[in-house]
C-alpha cells in the first residue's frame, strides 16, 4: 500500500543519507581539525524582543542559522553575513510567526527543508523552512519541552512534556504514534543513539526533572535501562560525542559528567565515567546548551551568568572562558560550525546572537 511504499522509501532515503557508522564519523572527525575561538568577530543586537532560548544550524553546510526566541517567533539567519566581517546587514532573511506565547524548543529535520518548534502555548508546528508556511500543528494539551526528529525517517519525531510523557507523532497523518510514559517529572532531554548491532532499532536516551536518564528502544514503551543514584541532579542538557560513543550531560550541580552511550564499540553499556567531568560554569537553574567541536577535541558551554566556556575533552581542562552575553542573563545556547573549525555560534536571554572565531 501508499503508506508503507511512502515509510519504506523514507528509510532507504535515511540509511542512504546516513554515514554514522564508527569508521565513518572516526573518519570524520580525523579531517576536521578544530580550534578554540579567540574573540567575537560579529553580533546581532535585539535579535529577539525579550530573548533568545535556542538556535540551530543548518544540518552538514551550516549556511543558515534558525533561532526560536520568547517573543514566540523564529527567524532564519544568513550566515554569510556574519562571515563578512563588514557587512551590517543585520536582518533576517525570514520571521516565521505562528505561535502565541515564548518557543521552547525547535530542530530542522536532516536536510533542512523542514523544520519544528514547539511553544509554551502548548502547539508544535512543523515548517517549511523556504516558504515559511505551517505544514502541521501538533498538541497533546501539555507543554512541550524538547523536539527531535527521529533520525531513521524524518516522517516520525518525538517530544517531551510537562505531564512526565514523551510522546511520537507521524508527520503524514498528524496522529499520535507511540507514547512513553515511565517518568516522574517533565522531560528536558531527548537524545539518539546509534545501536551496536546493524539493523538494531534506534536507542533513546531521555533525561527529566525526576533526576533519572532512561534508555528506550524506538518503538517500545517500556525502557531497557534506568540510570539513576541518590546523588544524581537533574540535567537538563545532553550532547552526544561525534564518536557516538560517550554522552556529555550538563546537571545543575554545576559539573557536566560523563556516560558511555552504548554505541561506539561500548556494548550496550550506559556507565558513568567516574573520572571524567568538566567544571568552572554555574548553570544551576538553567538549561544551558553543550555543544562538540566537530572533530570532538574540545566541549564548549554557556552558563546562567552570560558566560561561555570550552573545556578539552581528553583532560577535561578548562582551556578558556569569556564574557559572553551581558546584564547577568544566561547564555543559554551555543552551536559550533559544522564545517568551519573554529566558529561557534552563541545566543541569551539578552536578545544577542554572537559569533565567535
Amino acid at each position: 500500500d501508499a503508506d508503507a511504499d511512502a515509510d519504506a522509501d523514507a528509510d532507504a532515503d535515511a540509511d542512504t543519507n546516513q554515514n554514522n557508522t564508527m569508521e565513518d564519523r572516526q573518519d570524520r572527525m580525523d579531517h576536521h581539525a578544530c580550534y578554540v575561538p579567540k574573540k567575537m568577530v560579529h553580533r546581532i543586537p535585539s535579535a529577539h524582543e525579550r530573548g533568545i532560548h535556542r538556535i540551530r544550524l543548518f544540518p552538514n553546510t551550516g549556511h543558515l542559522l534558525l533561532s526560536a526566541g520568547l517573543d514566540g517567533t523564529c527567524k532564519l539567519w544568513n550566515v554569510s553575513h556574519m562571515m563578512d566581517h563588514s557587512s551590517k546587514k543585520n536582518t533576517p532573511m525570514r520571521t516565521y510567526n505562528g505561535h502565541h506565547a515564548a518557543v521552547r524548543d525547535i530542530q530542522f529535520n536532516t536536510n533542512g527543508k523542514r523544520f519544528l518548534s514547539c511553544s509554551f502555548d502548548r502547539y508544535i508546528r512543523l515548517w517549511d523552512t523556504e516558504s515559511g508556511t505551517v505544514l502541521q500543528t501538533f498538541t497533546n494539551r501539555r507543554v512541550p519541552y524538547v523536539l527531535q526528529f527521529y533520525p531513521k525517517n524524518d516522517n516520525y519525531f518525538v517530544t517531551g512534556c510537562s505531564d512526565n510523557k514523551i510522546v511520537a507523532y507521524d508527520c503524514t497523518t498528524g496522529l499520535m504514534h507511540q507514547e512513553y510514559n515511565h517518568h516522574l517529572a517533565p522531560v528536558n532531554t531527548i537524545t539518539f543513539v546509534e545501536p551496536e548491532e546493524k539493523g538494531a532499532a534506534m536507542i533513546m536516551v531521555t533525561s527529566s526533572d525526576d533526576k533519572k536518564v532512561l534508555v528506550w528502544e524506538w518503538d517500545i514503551g517500556v525502557p531497557i535501562k534506568y540510570i539513576s543514584d541518590p546523588t544524581m541532579h537533574s540535567m537538563p542538557s545532553i550532547a552526544l560525542h561525534p564518536n557516538g560513543a560517550y554522552l556529555a550531560c550538563s546537571a545543575l550541580d554545576n559539573c557536566i559528567r560523563v556516560y558511555q552511550a552504548g554505541g561506539g564499540g561500548n556494548n550496550g553499556r550506559f556507565a558513568i565515567q567516574k573520572k571524567k567531568k568538566f567544571e568552572g560554569h554555574r548553570v544551576a537553574g538553567y538549561s544551558c546548551d553543550l555543544s562538540f567541536s566537530p572533530d570532538g577535541r574540545f566541549l564548549c558551554s554557556g552558563d546562567g551568568e552570560g558566560r561561555l566556556f570550552f573545556w578539552e575533552w581528553k583532560r577535561g581542562r578548562l582551556l578558556q572562558k569569556y564574557r559572553a552575553h551581558d546584564g547577568g542573563k544566561p547564555t543559554v545556547g551555543c552551536v559550533w560550525h559544522p564545517i568551519m573549525p573554529s566558529v561557534v555560534f552563541t545566543c541569551g536571554w539578552d536578545g544577542v546572537i554572537k559569533m565567535w572565531e
